[in-house]
């Protein structure tokens, strides 16, 4: 009696923590008696021409600790299935019948796809159209609804915290203001968790409306203290006081337009204002590369692990998650579209309020703004600090 064979693929971005999906996956495979197949190049390595590699515990050691993808990955291209946050787009019918076709040719009886929300929006549709698939959620931005974490962030965090923790030492030396721009497309996690943990002072979020009077009047407290530099941590996503982000370029028509720059756009705006040295940095990708933390690493193989026992089961169409401290599995049309964003209400921005960081105006609070409006001579700002102070 032959084996079963089940696939695998990761798309869209890459992430620390693929390596060990795929490693995990291919063992929990060969101890259930099941080959395993990778195909190259997310989705399209299934048809036109198909590209795959047979996977084995001899080929996949080594890779648990390995940033990005043997398999490679992309996240444009046939079978690109979201644009924005909800708008689906739907693939081609010969698409998925020349799908159908590798399924059959190759006897696939289970496909793992390891993606985001836009990669799992494509494994719908496969389910959709009685293809067997199961998903992994992957995203660094920890923003993929119906599971606790999402490998790949706690990587990106480590790296962000590393950042301001350097940031932090020139920043004290020179008295310099620092922003930091780091991911984050309309969720603000990893700016939130590596500004509580690397000691960030004003953290930006698209989840939280701020202004410009916020950040300067923090400064200008801090200043009072004696703490001659700030250290601000922006997500890229995170919107502008008059509305809209801060992009790089306009929307292709197989992604999202990318986003960049608001972390230029802050600290040019604070150095006009407070005439303060202030400088930018931008981690860009330095957060989705490198190898995995060990919490990653962990959370990964448990994913991989778990895809291939949904196959066994049969239980097509459900997506891996993770439920403190169990893994479980929902319906992946529960978890695509269905962004998770910090809740401004919620515990972790709690705590950094009463850690004394500004995410923006507070609710309850006399802002800014208001106190702008009533000076005499806005110009003469630390005086206008001085009676904010007091208000609040």
């Amino acid at each position: 009696m032959s084996k079963k064979r089940i696939g695998i693929l990761t798309s869209g971005g890459d992430c620390p923590g693929l390596n060990a999906v795929i490693r995990g996956a291919v063992k929990s495979a060969a101890t259930a008696g099941m080959d395993v197949v990778g195909f190259i190049k997310g989705y399209e390595g299934l048809v036109d021409p198909v590209q795959y590699i047979p996977l084995n515990q001899k080929n996949t050691t080594g890779i648990l600790n390995r940033g990005g993808t043997i398999l490679g990955s992309t996240n444009k291209g046939r079978f690109a299935a979201t644009v924005g946050v909800s708008d689906r787009l739907e693939l081609d019918p010969e698409l998925l019948a020349g799908v159908k076709t590798t399924f059959e040719q190759l006897s696939i009886e289970g496909l793992i796809c390891v993606g985001g929300d836009g990669s799992l929006a494509v494994a719908q549709q496969f389910h959709e159209y009685g293809l067997p698939v199961v998903g992994v959620p992957k995203t660094i931005d920890n923003d993929l609804s119906a599971t606790a974490f999402t490998f790949g962030f706690d990587s990106a965090v480590a790296c962000a915290t590393d950042a301001l923790d350097r940031l932090h030492t020139t920043a004290a030396s020179h008295e310099r203001i620092m922003v930091l721009e780091v991911m984050g497309r309309h969720a603000g996690w990893i700016a939130l968790y590596a500004g509580i943990a690397g000691g960030g002072d004003v953290i930006l979020i698209p989840e939280i409306p701020w202004t410009f009077d916020d950040v300067c009047q923090k400064i200008l407290r801090r200043d009072r203290e004696g703490k001659r530099f700030t250290l601000v941590v922006v997500a890229e996503g995170a919107h502008l006081p008059k509305g809209g982000m801060v992009t790089k370029d306009r929307r292709e028509e197989d992604r999202q337009v990318r986003l960049g720059g608001i972390g230029a756009v802050v600290a040019s705006e604070i150095e006009s204002r407070l005439q303060r040295d202030t400088r930018v940095m931008v981690l860009g990708h330095l957060q989705r590369g490198g190898p995995p933390t060990t919490f990653d690493r962990v959370l990964a193989t448990q994913f991989g692990s778990n895809a291939v026992r949904l196959i066994s089961e049969k239980r097509f169409g459900e997506m891996v998650c993770y439920s403190p401290p169990a893994f479980d599995s929902v319906p992946i049309l529960e978890a695509v579209n269905v962004l998770r964003r910090v809740d401004p209400n919620g515990p972790a921005v709690q705590s950094a309020r009463s850690l004394g960081i500004s995410l923006g105006a507070h609710p309850e609070q006399t802002t800014s703004n208001e106190i702008y409006s009533a000076a005499n001579d806005t110009a003469e700002l630390e005086n206008v600090a001085d009676e904010f102070e007091a208000v609040v």
